[in-house]
C-alpha cells in the first residue's frame, strides 16, 4: 500500500531537514567553543555526521552557516510565537525574549556564541544591533511614551526601556549564575511561563513608578517661559 501524497511530502521534508539541523547544532557547539576562525567546515561536517558538500548545499559556505547559527534562535521544539511585527506590547516583548529559554542546554552555547562574537567580531553583532536591537528599543520607547502620555521621549524613558528589557536579558547572560543561586527556578516550560507572568508585573510596576515620579516632579520650564523681573 502506497503512502498518500499528503503524507509523503511532510515525511520528505522532515528527512531532508535532519542534516541541516545536525549541521546547525554542530556548528553552534564548535563556533561557540572555538570561534569562527578556528572552526573548519570539515570539523562541522564530521561532528554533524554528514559530508562537507552539505554545508554548501544548505548554507553556501562557512560564513553562511555561521550567519544562520548566529541569527537563528535556539530550537525549542514548540510552535514559534508570533514575532513583534504588529503593535508592540509588554506581553509580546517578553514572549519574544523568553521563548529561547525553552531550548534547554542549547541556550548556554547560544549565549556563549554571542559573547564570543562581541569579543571576536565578524560584523554580525553590529548588524544585529542595527537591524534588530535598535528597532526593538525604538518600538519599546514609543510604547512607553504612549503609556506615560508623552509626545517625545527623554533620557528617563530610554532608561526605563533599557531597564525593562534588561529584566529578560539578564536571564540569558546570567543563566549560569541563576542556576547556581536558585537552581529550583529551572527552565521548564512552567517556570518560564511563571517568569513571564512575574516580569510583566515588574515591568508594569516600573512604568507606574516612573509615572508617579513625573507627577511628583514639576517639569522644568524653558528659559523662554520664565518670568522676567
Amino acid at each position: 500500500m502506497k503512502t498518500p501524497p499528503s503524507e509523503q511530502v511532510p515525511a520528505a521534508r522532515a528527512e531532508a531537514a535532519q542534516p541541516r539541523t545536525r549541521l546547525l547544532n554542530a556548528a553552534l557547539h564548535l563556533f561557540a567553543g572555538q570561534g569562527f576562525a578556528k572552526t573548519s567546515v570539515r570539523q562541522i561536517a564530521l561532528e554533524a555526521q554528514t559530508n562537507v558538500a552539505a554545508v554548501s548545499y544548505y548554507f553556501g559556505d562557512k560564513a553562511g552557516l555561521y550567519r544562520a547559527v548566529f541569527c537563528d534562535e535556539p530550537v525549542t521544539g514548540r510552535e514559534a510565537r508570533p514575532c513583534c511585527d504588529g503593535p508592540l506590547t509588554l506581553e509580546t516583548l517578553f514572549d519574544r525574549f523568553l521563548e529561547p529559554l525553552r531550548s534547554g542546554d542549547q541556550l548556554r552555547e547560544w549565549v556563549k556564541l554571542h559573547r564570543r562574537e562581541m569579543l571576536e567580531p565578524t560584523g554580525l553583532w553590529q548588524e544585529k544591533l542595527e537591524q534588530e536591537i535598535q528597532p526593538m528599543h525604538a518600538r519599546l520607547v514609543a510604547l512607553l511614551c504612549s503609556r506615560l502620555g508623552l509626545e517625545q521621549a527623554d533620557d528617563d524613558v530610554h532608561r526605563l526601556a533599557i531597564s525593562i528589557a534588561g529584566l529578560a536579558i539578564h536571564l540569558f547572560i546570567a543563566c549560569d549564575v541563576i542556576d547556581a543561586l536558585a537552581p529550583q527556578l529551572g527552565r521548564t516550560n512552567d517556570s518560564i511561563d511563571r517568569w513571564r507572568e512575574r516580569l510583566l508585573g515588574y515591568a508594569d510596576a516600573m512604568v507606574e513608578a516612573e509615572r508617579q515620579r513625573r507627577l511628583a516632579t514639576p517639569p522644568k520650564r524653558s528659559p523662554s517661559t520664565r518670568k522676567r523681573p
